[in-house]
């Protein structure tokens, strides 16, 4: 019949225009989608970059030959790594995200001074782990090399907060923020702990070993701020760690300054593998042991957790009815 096989005709003029606007709108949502990841990674790029490009340009020709003209080896690269870092998170956050800096992570509330003190029992205690069974086991011993300088320990000390909160504004800070907020914590936390580690390959007798286990706390500190949302307690687990070394007179990543106002040295009986020879316990497989039983204590301690305005999505706001 005619009309029967002009009826189907239409029919399947009709199925094919579908199945073709099907497949072109198809194709635009891939595109748009494709073009929306791009413009991602971009913004990722761009963001990150600037804050890289801004630290290292500052640290290394204005504030890094600046302070250290200023303050000498120790305090000087200390301070050019605070002020770089705190300059660069500004520029970022004034570029792309509208907030302050202490929205980083740096807000003081009881939950910031709680994990702040969890963090520093974590790393003093760690540190303990490390040196003190050495001395009770009469493997290493305690040398006297002069009076205790008050003075210059309350110096020391000073710098290194300064150099905790510096590092961890460059580590855990801005770019470390945008890229967990993008790729998630995994992605994030290993990377940029081994760059935290590559970061201290220049400081003085640094080894490959100690590189790895300086690697390892800067994964330990990455973990420490997926837990709490806030630098208070990567912060204490960093300076706790870097201020108990020399009280038992041991070098602080190859930095043997410290030493001088504490009045005594921690001399070792071991081979270098157990005392991590010049660059210090970082470099010790004693450190590498420790390293793991910090990240059960980071698991298992209570933390409180706080908000986080680049990682965390907007918080939801519940609307009150209106009254009748």
């Amino acid at each position: 019949m005619p009309g029967t096989h002009e009826c189907v005709r239409h029919i399947a003029y009709m199925a094919s225009a579908g199945e073709f606007a099907i497949v072109i709108v198809a194709g635009a949502r891939m595109e748009t989608t494709h073009t929306a990841k791009q413009r991602k990674v971009s913004r990722i790029a761009i963001q990150v970059g600037l804050f890289v490009f801004a630290y290292f340009f500052l640290a290394g020709f204005f504030c890094g030959p600046l302070f250290r003209w200023i303050g000498g080896e120790f305090a000087g690269p200390t301070t050019a790594v605070l002020v770089s870092a705190v300059f660069a998170s500004w520029l970022c956050l004034r570029a792309f995200e509208d907030i302050p800096v202490v929205a980083l992570g740096l807000w003081w509330n009881r939950a910031s001074a709680d994990n702040l003190a969890a963090g520093l029992a974590g790393g003093i205690g760690s540190a303990c782990l490390v040196l003190a069974p050495p001395l009770v086991l009469g493997v290493a011993h305690i040398e006297r090399t002069g009076p205790f300088d008050w003075g210059g320990m309350a110096f020391t000390t000073v710098f290194l907060v300064v150099g905790a909160i510096g590092e961890e504004m460059l580590c855990r800070g801005y770019a470390f923020q945008v890229l967990m907020s993008r790729l998630g914590p995994f992605a994030t936390v290993l990377p940029t702990g081994v760059l935290f580690g590559l970061l201290h390959a220049r400081n003085p007798h640094a080894t490959w070993f100690g590189v790895a286990n300086t690697a390892g706390f800067g994964m330990l500190f990455g973990y420490a701020y997926v837990r709490s949302r806030d630098l208070w307690l990567p912060i204490g687990l960093h300076f706790g760690w870097n201020f108990a070394l020399p009280l038992f007179g041991a070098n602080l990543s190859g930095i043997k300054i410290i030493n001088e106002v504490i009045g005594h040295r921690m001399v070792w009986k071991a081979s270098e593998l157990w005392s991590g020879g010049e660059y210090g316990p970082e470099a010790s497989v004693l450190t590498s042991a420790v390293l793991l039983a910090v990240l059960v204590y980071l698991w298992k301690v209570p933390i409180r957790r706080q908000h986080s305005p680049i990682v965390d999505p907007p918080e939801e706001t519940a609307c009150a009815p209106s009254p009748p």
